[in-house]
């Protein structure tokens, strides 16, 4: 087996004794230096896997030394330091760094390091399924995916973004659904023309039927003037009715009205105006049994179905979740500032065997997660287990021939009931595991009849 590397820059012989006498004797093959140029030049004829810098060098600052190390392709560098304030701390981590551990050295805590540094070297030089070149491959808008259901729906964009018909877009939370609506807007005719959003599950009663379309003054307590709503501001463009199924019994008819003949009035007035503006909706909900539960309108619901594009849940389409790291570690570099450029296999595989009941939205915030305490370029799996837990989040097991079965509503509520308990309630993070806003929480919790147990709201 070959020796794994390490190289120690630091001006302190005694430290440089004791740690290369400590390193061989637990196998690894040990160079030194006491000033940045010869480390420099040790890296070049040494490679190792591992450096070990010191801060306080008597030729170079070591932060300097740092990004040297870095831009010349040596990643996993663990800094030590006597001088261990917190501003030195901050530019070491912006600057690179896989660690950074304070003199005296604990070497448990530095043997720790090293082994985590040794895996992100080792990960970086095995053939992994992701890996990301040096551009990254980030393209704001894009929707990813090659399983059969995708190019499916890749197909129905180019379609529809030729026409102006009514657009209904079905899938769980998290899926992807106002990604599709602008890729169908941006390939458009109109596709300089606005693109507004409006989530109907966020907002209720009056102030959903003042945000659709506008009021007039005095319309309402609190209407100190008049307001365009979301049809005028759109113009030609396209209004995403996200979440559709949540929109209020009464201002459904208004909205048939709108979709039948293109006008409508503010609240509050009399006036009649038109909006060449195309609706796109989308709905998480089964609009067809609420039709027949009487809490949504069939004529509305017909008129919403002109066109219909079911996207499927991420558990369906498992083999795309490479593609999506990949491109989400792209997106997550440039905004986060990261250089990230491979997955460890066994991570992507724990990612490959996860059930994802928040689709795509908690894939990538799961990443962003990981990302935020990754270390050098490599994604190992330590990060990625804890934030997935033990249990991959699939549905229980089959019932027993003769027994009850289990109803896909019993599946997510038993899930959402798991995350909080192991949240400790905390809406937030229960929010940012699940991949869905708080109102969206919030409903589930009231449907559910998880609310009258929650204890006092937290996050």
């Amino acid at each position: 087996m070959k020796e794994k590397r390490i190289l120690i820059i630091d001006d302190e012989l005694s430290l440089l004794e004791s740690l290369e006498m400590f390193l061989k004797e637990k196998g690894y093959a040990v160079a030194c230096a006491q000033t940045a140029a010869e480390g420099l030049n040790r890296c070049r004829v040494f490679d190792p896997q591992v450096i070990i810098l010191d801060v306080r060098l008597p030729d170079l600052d070591g932060l300097d030394v740092l990004r040297q190390l870095i831009r010349n392709g040596w990643n996993n560098i663990i800094i030590i330091t006597a001088f261990h304030d917190m501003d030195t701390t901050i530019k070491a981590m912006k600057g690179g760094a896989f660690e950074y551990l304070p003199k005296p050295i604990d070497v448990e805590e530095l043997e720790s390091a090293i082994d985590k540094a040794i895996k992100s070297a080792e990960s970086s030089a095995s053939s992994l399924k992701v890996v990301l070149d040096a551009d990254g491959q980030y393209r704001p808008g894009k929707v990813i995916g090659q399983h059969r259901s995708m190019k499916e729906i890749f197909k129905s964009i180019g379609v529809l973004s030729e026409n102006r018909v009514t657009v209904l877009i079905e899938g769980e939370t998290g899926t992807g659904k106002e990604l599709i609506a602008k890729a169908i807007h941006g390939n458009s005719p109109f596709q300089e023309h606005p693109f507004q959003t409006i989530d109907c599950s966020t907002i209720v009663g009056t102030l959903l039927e003042s945000e659709l379309f506008g009021h007039e003054k005095g319309a309402f307590t609190g209407a100190s003037g008049p307001k365009r709503g979301k049809f005028e501001l759109a113009g030609q463009g396209t209004i995403f009715l996200d979440e559709i199924g949540e929109i209020p019994f009464p201002l459904q008819a208004k909205m048939l009205r709108f979709l039948q003949e293109k006008e409508f009035e503010r609240l509050g007035g009399e006036k009649k105006l038109s909006s060449k503006a195309r609706v796109i909706a989308a709905t998480n909900r089964d609009l067809g049994g609420m039709v027949k539960a009487g809490t949504f309108r069939e004529d509305l619901y017909y008129r919403l179905n002109v066109a219909v594009i079911k996207v499927p849940p991420l558990r369906e389409r498992k083999a795309d979740i490479p593609l999506l790291v990949e491109y989400m570690l792209g997106k997550i570099n440039r905004e986060l500032g990261k250089r990230i450029r491979r997955v460890e296999e066994s991570a992507l595989k724990r990612m490959m065997n996860y059930y994802w009941p928040g689709n795509v939205r908690e894939l990538e915030n799961t990443l962003i997660r990981v990302a935020i305490h990754t270390r050098g370029e490599v994604v190992l799996e330590d990060l990625v287990e804890p934030l997935l837990g033990e249990n991959p989040g699939g549905p229980p097991a089959a019932p027993e021939p003769g027994g009850k079965e289990t109803s896909l509503k019993d599946i997510e509520r038993g899930y959402i009931l798991d995350i909080l308990q192991r949240t400790h309630w905390h809406l937030g993070q229960t929010c940012a595991h699940l991949g869905i806003s708080r109102p969206t929480l919030r409903t589930k919790l009231r449907e559910y009849g998880l609310a009258s147990r929650r204890p006092d709201d937290v996050g």
